[in-house]
């Protein structure tokens, strides 16, 4: 047992030591795992954010004027509208008393009416927009008032010179004359051709008037009787305006009411 000693005290001892210098190490750092990459993800940016288009206040549409209807070489005037400025007005007075402001001349509910309230008046419109060489010239006229007056058809007008003027009395007569401009102004008129007519219904009645001035020839009809046609050379007027009048004499009061006015090719 004695030998068994020394080997087991060795033992101890290098176990001792072996037991020391592994307590007293350190042990070995380990390495860091790799580092990943870091996957950078893009920033998105916010969707926009929807702003509402700002309304724009409606536009007001300004009022439109309507057209004004051109004029026409040849037509029917029906007068459902005011009188445009084709037209150009005339008064002569045959007193004076005359007053040509006592006398209204408007189309109304489809008519053209005229009323005087003056005695010896003779109130002339004229179409300005075109002159006729050859024309022919119709009116439908309803006598509404006193049996005194008388209504015109015109052609050859020209302001500087004067007219051809056909006139019919409601009495029953009729007469075409020259009107003449004058020096100073004044009309002055002149008898080419007269005479009567049954053709012309008198009284409140309703006329149909036609003339037709052509060449040298000027003709009258009434309600669709031909009751004259003559040549005319004295005066010898070629061109000009048309237009109508009514007139007044020493009766009042005098109300004539045209349904319509046709200016045609003869």
């Amino acid at each position: 047992m004695k030998s068994l000693r020394p080997l087991l005290f060795f033992v101890s001892l290098l176990l001792i030591i072996g037991l020391a210098c592994s307590g007293g190490a350190t042990p070995p750092t380990q390495a860091p795992p790799p580092t990943q990459p870091v996957e950078v993800i893009p920033t998105q940016p916010p969707p926009p954010t929807a702003v509402p288009p700002t309304e724009e206040p409606p536009q007001t549409e300004e009022p439109t004027e309507p057209p004004v209807p051109q004029a026409q070489q040849f037509f029917t005037e029906e007068f459902d509208t005011p009188l445009t400025s084709d037209w150009d007005i005339l008064t002569v007075t045959g007193s004076n008393d005359a007053d040509p402001d006592k006398v209204t001349v408007e189309a109304d509910g489809g008519r053209l009416v005229w009323n005087f309230d003056s005695e010896y008046v003779y109130y002339y419109m004229f179409y300005n927009a075109f002159d006729y060489e050859d024309v022919k010239l119709d009116v439908r006229a309803d006598n509404r008032g006193r049996n005194n007056n008388s209504i015109s058809l015109i052609c050859r007008y020209d302001p500087d010179i004067g007219w051809y003027e056909f006139n019919i009395a409601n009495s029953g007569v009729y007469d075409i004359l020259y009107a003449e401009v004058t020096d100073n102004g004044d009309i002055s008129y002149s008898t080419i051709a007269n005479g009567g007519s049954l053709a012309i219904k008198q009284g409140k009645e309703v006329n149909e008037y036609s003339i037709t001035c052509k060449g040298e020839e000027l003709s009258l009809e009434i309600n669709g009787d031909e009751v004259t046609s003559i040549k005319e050379k004295k005066f010898g007027l070629r061109s000009g305006q048309v237009g109508m009048s009514v007139s007044s004499f020493n009766v009042l009061p005098i109300l004539i009411e045209m349904d319509w006015v046709q200016v045609s090719e003869p």
